[in-house]
């Protein structure tokens, strides 16, 4: 067995052999990381008072209710890195339906818009995340010029994930 500090913390071992086990390091604080973020986030908007909502549509109704912007399902689904239009399709269905979106039709497409309860609902879940997330936050030493390099880092290492799929794709 090897001492514990030459021990990895890998996602999968077979992916660690050789050269590439940060990458696989990498991808296990990745899985990890959000698993605990999609727990978070239901748990805060249970709190905040959003009930039985997935991560998924409570992602959406951020996304929707960001800015004040209208939104297409392609600007959603662009937005969030997300290909599959159907599952984002099925959260602005359930939104709707729970009255936290409006939806207008204009030409063939929809422009979705948080409503009044959906926004309100939004500011709750902002209050709830201020007091229970971003406390802890900043007991970690962590500046917020620290915070945004290492979301520059997680957006352009996203990239690679893409293009790696994208190759992928192509053998």
């Amino acid at each position: 067995m090897a001492e514990p500090e030459t021990r990895r913390i890998v996602s999968s071992r077979h992916l660690a052999e050789g050269a590439g086990w940060e990458a696989s390091e990498f991808e296990y604080g990745l899985i990890i990381a959000y698993n605990a973020f999609s727990r978070w986030m239901v748990k805060c908007m249970t709190a905040a008072g959003g009930g039985e909502l997935s991560a998924l549509e409570i992602l959406v109704l951020h996304n929707v209710n960001s800015r004040g912007r209208d939104k297409r399902l392609t600007d959603i689904c662009f937005l969030l890195n997300i290909e599959d239009t159907h599952t984002v399709n099925y959260a602005l269905r359930k939104l709707l339906k729970a009255g936290l979106l409006e939806g207008e039709k204009r030409g063939k497409e929809v422009f979705y818009s948080a409503s009044e309860t959906g926004a309100a609902l939004c500011e709750s879940y902002r209050k709830v995340r201020a007091q229970c997330l971003l406390e802890g936050i900043g007991h970690m030493d962590l500046t917020g010029e620290e915070l945004r390099a290492m979301a520059t880092r997680l957006r352009a290492l996203s990239g690679q994930y893409d293009q790696a799929s994208r190759a992928a794709a192509s053998l």
